[in-house]
């Protein structure tokens, strides 16, 4: 089993989570992250560190995220891993309560230090 990032986290890209995960399975997109499925150990300490609620257990994933699973597997092997806390995207709260924002508000560029 592995943990999912999924579509609230599009244009809000908090990072909390990645500073907790002791096996950096954390990937960063220009505007989101991922998490790897086959590095994830299923600690469950990523989850409660997410401020909205954007990280599901897969067996708690809801039908309406279910696509996510398949995002984060193909983007966790394209972006860079991720292992500090920075600052998210100036405008977050602007996108936080935007549903339905995959794939509209998705971008497949590989995000960074350097890139934000």
């Amino acid at each position: 089993m592995t943990f999912v990032v999924g579509e609230k986290c599009i244009k809000c890209k908090l990072m909390d989570c990645v500073e907790v995960c002791p096996v950096d399975c954390f990937h960063e997109g220009a505007n989101m992250l991922v998490i790897d499925p086959g590095e994830c150990i299923d600690c469950t300490l990523c989850e409660p560190e997410c401020p909205i609620g954007a990280i599901y257990s897969e067996d708690e994933l809801p039908a309406d995220q279910e696509k996510m699973l398949a995002v984060n597997a193909e983007y966790a092997q394209k972006w860079p891993v991720i292992t500090e806390k920075r600052d998210p995207p100036l405008d977050w709260t602007a996108w936080e309560a935007v549903e339905n924002k995959y794939p509209e508000q998705f971008s497949p560029e590989p995000g960074g230090p350097d890139r934000d």
